[in-house]
């Protein structure tokens, strides 16, 4: 009777743990399709990468813009006036002058002149006409015109990003490294661009009874990842992806979830400026989780 009454609490807590580990499956699957749908989201808003329509770089002096091909700057065709007027770069600061006949507003306010970007400019204010939006950005000595068309079609039609299988094993135990550890990295760009930024050091963890590490940056109240690995070119984008991973605790453990990598703005845009993966984030193993390439454009 009592080896009897052993068995049926065996069973009953093997029952109750697999109970507790499907529970678990589900509520983490839900975590990450809820941080998906947020993703999603984000590409889709105005802010987003979907609708970028240009990327212009100004030369010093006068550059004019519109959609007549004669233009310095050429807006998209029909999105415009012909000539609508001239951006005015000098040094750091960059001026917009409107042609009289065209309605442009700078942060809401119609102008016929305004200066949209300084050296010290905090957010560049937002310059729009029509479904067009515009701002100024820089890029080391390189300063240009970012445009927007918040009726983009590929912002409208865009659906989904295809996605490997959510898997918990992805989601790793790692520790911040940062003894001995120079305090900035190299990160070049797509355009070539080379800069020393800030790091806490590196990510250490273990897959496969192999240790493996990528240097990490600091955004916010995360740290942030550019890594590529074996999937890069094959089933991801070809540069590699993105991660955003908690900071560390007082003993320097975080989790990195592989379930939320994501692609570069580039896999959507020619129109954006991604930065690269630094050779010691290349891992030599298939990091078969978070999003596939998308490679529409």
């Amino acid at each position: 009777m009592l080896r009897l009454y052993r068995l049926l609490l065996s069973i009953i807590s093997l029952l109750w743990a697999g109970d507790l580990l499907a529970q678990t499956t589900v509520s983490y699957a839900r975590e990450i399709e809820a941080w998906h749908v947020s993703r999603i989201n984000s590409l889709r808003s105005a802010d987003g990468w979907l609708n970028l329509a240009g990327l212009y770089w100004l030369e010093e002096g006068k550059n004019s813009f519109g959609s007549d091909p004669g233009n310095k700057i050429v807006f998209p065709k029909a999105s415009i006036a012909g000539s609508a007027g001239y951006f005015e770069r000098n040094g750091n600061t960059v001026k917009i002058v409107v042609q009289d006949n065209v309605d442009i507003k700078v942060n809401g306010i119609a102008v016929k002149e305004a200066v949209i970007y300084d050296k010290d400019p905090g957010r560049p204010p937002v310059v729009s006409h029509g479904s067009l939006r515009w701002t100024i950005i820089r890029r080391d000595d390189r300063i240009g015109v970012r445009l927007r068309d918040v009726e983009s079609p590929l912002a409208l039609g865009f659906k989904d990003i295809d996605r490997y299988p959510v898997d918990s094993t992805w989601r790793i135990v790692v520790t911040l490294r940062k003894e001995t550890y120079p305090q900035t990295i190299a990160i070049t760009n797509v355009l070539g661009q080379t800069s020393q930024q800030q790091t806490p050091g590196k990510l250490v963890f273990t897959i496969g009874g192999k240790q493996y590490s990528l240097d990490a940056l600091e955004e916010g109240d995360h740290l942030f990842i550019i890594f590529a690995d074996a999937t890069s070119g094959k089933t991801t984008y070809p540069s590699g992806r993105f991660l955003y991973v908690n900071k560390p605790d007082a003993d320097g453990a975080t989790f990195i979830d592989f379930n939320k990598a994501f692609n570069p703005p580039c896999a959507f845009t020619p129109y954006a400026t991604c930065p690269l993966p630094p050779n010691q984030n290349v891992l030599d193993l298939e990091i078969t989780a978070g999003e596939k390439d998308y490679g529409h454009h």
